[in-house]
């Protein structure tokens, strides 16, 4: 039998615990939610039922492509191994989004978003506006209520009244931008009848920086032979490294001058290189790197703590450590 002072000591040690334990579960759900919003979708007036909320995310709101995306007559599929989701969408535009990649691959030509899709519980998540515009169709918030109005918008028919000037003014369209956003040029001929698009995805405006397939082999040649052990993230570390150099002024500006020069890479001069056969997780990896999927921030240096040390390796900054490799700056 527990007496009294006993007694209420444990009383208020449970009492103690279980406020501790509730104020933690809340916290949890929120990070883990990061701040779902008590958002309203509707389309072409119609409430929509979505399983998966929209999230608040540095001040932009992200919903799950999959579900809109067919509502709006879309075919979406999802390469696992690649984390990237395609859509074809109804008026025969194709965009490719993968998880925290800041490129997205519209009808093949590469542009960079402001904002990085994430996946969250299996879904892949973009910013509402820009998934909107990808799929032809006008938003609008009203924020008074927390709704989000989308509405399907039909291409603009051509006619002899109504050509491209016509069009452009009534929408506030630079007429250079229609084009381009319908695959055409100033020497194209627009004839009677002709369907133009007429929503412009922000993203059009910011073309990705180029790269060459050579860069992507040798990039992910030098991946796999420097990290064919690590994980994904790590081969993606290593890859960025390089990336990370080659924006540096203190180093060559091409993948190849980086990765042959200097001692940093000896696989690149003992003929380890050359012998290189990137896994898919390897290609993978150095394609994310090209695409702007960074996750060593602007480190410079890798190196294995547990073989390398001394002054120079001592006296670096380290980011993170990934797997066997620590990255640093």
């Amino acid at each position: 039998m527990i007496r009294g002072s006993k007694l209420i000591r444990r009383l208020t040690c449970m009492i103690g615990l279980g406020m501790f334990l509730l104020c933690l579960g809340p916290l949890a759900v929120v990070s883990a939610a990061d701040n779902a919003a008590g958002v309203s979708i509707t389309l072409d007036g119609e409430k929509v039922k979505l399983s998966d909320s929209a999230i608040v995310r540095d001040g932009r709101t992200y919903v799950p492509v999959a579900p809109i995306a067919r509502m709006l007559g879309a075919n979406v599929s999802w390469d696992s191994d690649n984390e990237e989701l395609t859509l074809n969408t109804a008026l025969n535009d194709t965009a490719v989004f993968g998880n925290g990649v800041p490129v997205v691959y519209f009808n093949e030509v590469r542009y960079r978003m402001d904002a990085l899709p994430f996946t969250n519980d299996g879904r892949l998540y973009v910013p509402l506006r820009q998934l909107a515009d990808v799929l032809h169709a006008d938003l609008n918030w009203k924020t008074s209520s927390d709704v989000a109005e989308l509405a399907s918008v039909l291409p603009e028919t051509v006619t002899d009244e109504r050509g491209l000037d016509e069009i452009s003014k009534d929408f506030g369209i630079d007429k250079t931008e229609l084009l381009k956003r319908n695959g055409l040029d100033g020497k194209t001929k627009i004839k009677s009848g002709a369907k133009l698009k007429v929503i412009i995805p922000s993203f059009l405006d910011n073309p990705a920086p180029s790269f060459t397939e050579s860069d992507l082999a040798l990039l992910a040649k030098i991946t796999m032979v420097e990290a064919g052990n690590e994980s994904y993230e790590g081969m993606l570390a290593i890859a960025n490294v390089i990336q990370n150099r080659v924006n540096d002024s203190r180093f060559p500006d091409t993948i190849r001058g980086v990765i042959y020069s200097g001692k940093q890479f000896p696989p690149a001069h003992n003929g380890l290189l050359d012998k290189s056969k990137p896994n898919a997780t390897a290609q993978r990896a150095a394609k994310d790197a090209l695409n702007g999927k960074n996750n060593v921030k602007d480190a410079v240096y890798f190196f294995n703590p547990a073989v390398s040390g001394g002054p120079f390796w001592d006296g670096l900054d380290v980011v993170v450590t990934i797997g066997s490799h620590s990255f640093a700056k």
